[in-house]
């Protein structure tokens, strides 16, 4: 048995990851209508991964996963956290300004932090969790792949970037991919 699940994004790659964590999941997922969009009014990852799914869920009258994430980076308070997407208007435009910003600081110390949210069709949370992943910024990007901060964001226990690393091994150690792990058990249980 199938049941939709909508995808509280307009971002493909968001859709595309998604669906490598809940592929043989007995979830179909599919991407939210291209006119609804929800206001991130949150103060906390937790908060506007819950609101997009409740929202969502409300809109369409199916179930919703949403997740808010974001880089947190420890010299500069946490900045941009939950507006990371909003640091710029293009992915080259915030690395450009988080790179000013932490200018030639040695401590560059940063965590990628995802917090993930599942809605019943009438908007409850059912289910959250949060994942993390820890490294450092670079000062010039490197790798081709991944979207986003992925080209500056290094983590030194594999000697590479998100944007070096194959969507495997991305996969297995992001915040997302953590966040995920936790979450994709209980929403295989959600389905029976």
């Amino acid at each position: 048995m199938t049941k939709l699940l909508v995808v509280a994004t307009g971002n493909p790659g968001k859709l595309r990851e998604m669906q490598a964590y809940l592929a043989d999941s007995g979830w179909e997922l599919t991407l939210k209508p291209g006119d609804l969009d929800v206001e991130e009014t949150g103060e906390t990852f937790a908060e506007n991964a819950c609101l997009k799914a409740s929202e969502v869920a409300i809109a369409t009258g199916n179930w919703a996963i949403a997740d808010d994430s974001g880089l947190m980076v420890d010299v500069l308070n946490g900045s941009p956290g939950v507006y990371s997407a909003r640091y710029g208007n293009t992915d080259t435009e915030r690395i450009s300004r988080l790179l000013r910003e932490l200018g030639d600081t040695e401590n560059r110390q940063a965590q990628f932090v995802c917090a993930v949210a599942v809605a019943n069709p009438q908007g409850e949370i059912i289910l959250q969790s949060e994942g993390i992943c820890r490294g450092e910024i670079l000062d010039t990007n490197r790798g081709e792949g991944g979207f986003g901060y992925d080209p500056i964001f290094y983590v030194p226990e594999k000697q590479l970037t998100f944007a070096e690393m194959s969507p495997e091994l991305k996969k297995s150690i992001s915040h997302r991919g953590n966040a995920l792990k936790i979450l994709v058990p209980q929403l295989l249980k959600l389905l029976r």
